[in-house]
């Protein structure tokens, strides 16, 4: 990012933090004072959420976990340590992020409401656990002879300060995750986990950074919010109600942004806090009241939150800008030439790969052999276990037996992530755009597995996206592209790692014929660069005349193998999958 767009995006915040910090000194009521210092710190709490479940999509109701254990440092650690906040704080953070850590390896083994309810489960065994020990109630000793040292403050307004300096160190932290690896990685995973894997990210060794700051923050928030309340409860930092609140400013406002949780926290907390003071005693309980008609207000009218329904309102408001004219295909490349013109050493060999689902066998016994530079077909019918076959490929499945040898080496148990890496790029036949990225950051997430920096991510991506023929589109969302365009843009994800290997999954499917001529296009020019190139498809009058060999599956197991001008005169091959129309067709 330069200097110029680096600053305004610093602006905000520090307009932010500027007309905060005034408002903070002009108030003087001691209850507004605390008011509005809870904002401040429950926008923190929704910001710490955010970092886990906003940018990966992995709810989590278990939040409360990481607040309480950050509570209970500065509490026990002052009474029985007699430690100033300024440390236990920091050691709150400290202690966050290790739970985040012990918490994640075992529960992300899990997915959608299983992972979301396993997260549930920590504060509530928290919670009996310190009622257990005998903490219902611990109250931090006043140090009137040292106020400052043990931020025992007489002007409310220090906290409120402090607070908001936290806050913007928050803000700051997100924003530069955001910009970073660290954010696209999380945003892919959010998007499409599974392309997220093709594309060589760690999904697993990601989300645990992210537990982990978000558990370090959530911490320090915790201990913050001990030192300003001076008495901690289980049900105060352990119960119910503070997930929710996290879970909740955080959606009202927008999830997977920065402002998103300020947003909701500036608006909800002072609602909750002033219904409470006023109705609390007839009306226990209703700040969950109120949490709960904001996630069905949201849920009805804004599902991703107030941010992105007004910037999704602001973003049609603009003049359509004129889309630029296409840009005009290369000339197609000839037609392949003869294997022995082209083909090289064995860079791919697969070796009697088995795969049954149940008591129905998938994929049975295949073996082929890929060589360096070819355009290797595999096609059959509907059914055949074409993309059984691809998903044992590159990691998605694992195979029963036999081996999948790349360069020699046997791949067979080695995660997507860890193929990607050693050169192996994937398409999907059901596209897994990143759909709320630009065409440029999809492509940039393929291309940081090859790049050491981002500005090589992008120089990577740039001669991607510039190869397919999708410059003019690069600023686009995903979400705003035709079906070519998709399909050209996960070719260029895959593009950007630098492979070695392509497999193409059905790269064709939904598109016309001139469209599908310019994917066809594109995939040959990537071939006379040198990529060895396998792909399925059923679109016969492209792949006759695209590819150099093919591979024929029917029930699991190969029919023939061969030059296509042989296969497709081959009589088992036109029973089972081309049909007497095909062989009507040719012969005439």
């Amino acid at each position: 990012m330069t200097k110029a767009p680096a600053i305004r995006s610093l602006a905000p915040v520090l307009l932010f933090a500027a007309a905060y910090a005034v408002i903070a000194v002009v108030v003087t009521n001691s209850y507004y004072q605390l008011m509005l210092t809870l904002v401040l710190l429950w926008a923190c709490f929704g910001l710490s959420w955010n970092l886990l479940s906003g940018y990966t999509g992995l709810v989590s109701f278990g939040h409360a976990a990481f607040f309480g254990i950050g509570a209970y440092t500065a509490a026990l650690g002052q009474i029985h340590l007699d430690l100033s906040p300024w440390l236990l704080i920091p050691a709150a953070g400290v202690f966050g992020g290790l739970a985040g850590l012990l918490i994640g390896v075992p529960t992300f083994r899990l997915r959608s409401h299983y992972f979301a309810l396993a997260m549930l489960a920590y504060p509530l065994a928290l919670y009996y656990v310190f009622e257990w020990l005998g903490y219902q109630e611990v109250t931090l000793p006043m140090k009137r002879e040292n106020a400052a040292a043990y931020m025992q403050f007489a002007d409310p307004r220090i906290y409120t300060l402090l607070a908001l300096a936290l806050l913007v160190g928050v803000v700051l932290l997100t924003l530069l995750i955001e910009r970073s690896r660290f954010g696209m990685a999380l945003l892919a995973i959010k998007q499409n986990e599974a392309a997220a894997e093709a594309a060589g990210i760690d999904t697993l060794a990601w989300k645990l950074r992210a537990i982990a700051l978000s558990g370090a923050v959530a911490g320090a928030v915790g201990a913050f919010y001990a030192v300003v309340q001076l008495v901690v409860t289980p049900v105060a930092v352990f119960g119910m109600l503070v997930s929710a609140q996290a879970l909740t400013v955080t959606m009202f406002g927008g999830v997977g942004t920065v402002w998103g949780p300020v947003i909701g926290a500036a608006t909800l907390i002072p609602v909750a806090e002033i219904l409470h003071a006023e109705l609390g005693a007839r009306f226990p309980g209703i700040q969950g009241v109120i949490y709960g008609m904001a996630i069905v207000v949201v849920i009805l009218l804004a599902p991703e939150g107030i941010f992105w329904k007004v910037r999704d309102f602001l973003r049609r408001r603009r003049p359509a800008e004129a889309t630029p004219l296409p840009q005009a295909a290369p000339a197609p490349a000839p037609a392949a030439p003869a294997r022995s013109d082209r083909a090289g050493a064995v860079i791919l060999e697969v070796r009697g790969l088995s795969r049954s689902f149940g008591g129905l066998r998938a994929v049975q016994d295949v073996s082929f052999a890929v060589r360096e530079g070819e355009i290797l077909g595999i096609i059959g019918p509907n059914g055949a276990g074409k993309t059984t076959a691809f998903n044992l490929l590159n990691g998605f499945l694992r195979p029963d037996a036999g081996e999948v040898l790349l360069d020699g080496r046997d791949m067979v148990g080695r995660k997507p992530h860890v193929l990607c890496r050693a050169g192996v790029g994937r398409t999907f036949q059901v596209m897994r755009p990143f759909a709320r990225m630009t065409v440029a950051d999809n492509v940039v997430v393929g291309a940081y597995v090859r790049a050491a920096s981002d500005a090589e991510a992008r120089m990577l991506a740039d001669d991607a996206i510039a190869r397919v023929g999708l410059t003019a589109v690069a600023g686009r969302l995903a979400a705003e592209l035709t079906t070519r365009e998709l399909r050209l843009m996960e070719l260029a994800r895959a593009l950007a790692g630098r492979p070695r290997i392509l497999l193409l999954d059905e790269t064709l499917a939904g598109l016309g014929p001139a469209e599908a001529a310019d994917v066809v296009a594109a995939i040959r020019r990537l071939a006379a660069d040198g990529i060895t190139i396998v792909i399925i498809e059923h679109t016969m009058h492209a792949m006759v005349r695209l590819v150099d060999r093919f591979v024929v599956l029917d029930h699991g197991a190969v029919l023939v193998e061969g030059a296509p001008e042989t296969v497709t005169r081959d009589p088992r091959v036109i029973e089972a999958y081309l049909g007497r129309k095909w062989a009507a067709h040719a012969a005439g």
